[in-house]
């Protein structure tokens, strides 16, 4: 089975109609990103700040000291950190089209 393109859910989504986290919302949402690589490893981690301030992390580690290379650890801790954004964004929007079919605000408290 193979994996699920972009345009195959742009397609899907302009037939059905209705509403999705789309690649460019999930880029457009991203403030910064940082990049550590842990020194005497070839441990590199990503650290993603959203627009509205919340960080997410990814990793990416060489096993073999000799294949490192800064910028393919880069990419692969990236790409682990944006795919922890994903459910993130999907909650949001869940709680978005769940808050206008009941007319109503979500109430932020603290938690005990």
């Amino acid at each position: 089975m193979t994996a699920v393109t972009e345009q195959e859910l742009k397609d899907h989504q302009k037939n059905v109609g209705g509403n999705r986290v789309t690649l460019e919302g999930l880029e457009a949402n991203i403030k910064s990103t940082d990049f550590y690589v842990h020194p005497g490893s070839q441990l590199t981690i990503c650290i993603i700040t959203l627009q509205n301030g919340f960080t997410v992390t990814g990793e990416s580690a060489c096993a073999d000291p000799s294949m490192f290379n800064a910028e393919i650890g880069q990419r692969i801790a990236a790409d682990n950190a944006k795919k922890k954004i994903w459910p993130l964004m999907g909650y949001a929007l869940k709680q978005e089209l769940y808050l206008a079919g009941e007319g109503t605000t979500f109430a932020y408290r603290d938690w005990e």
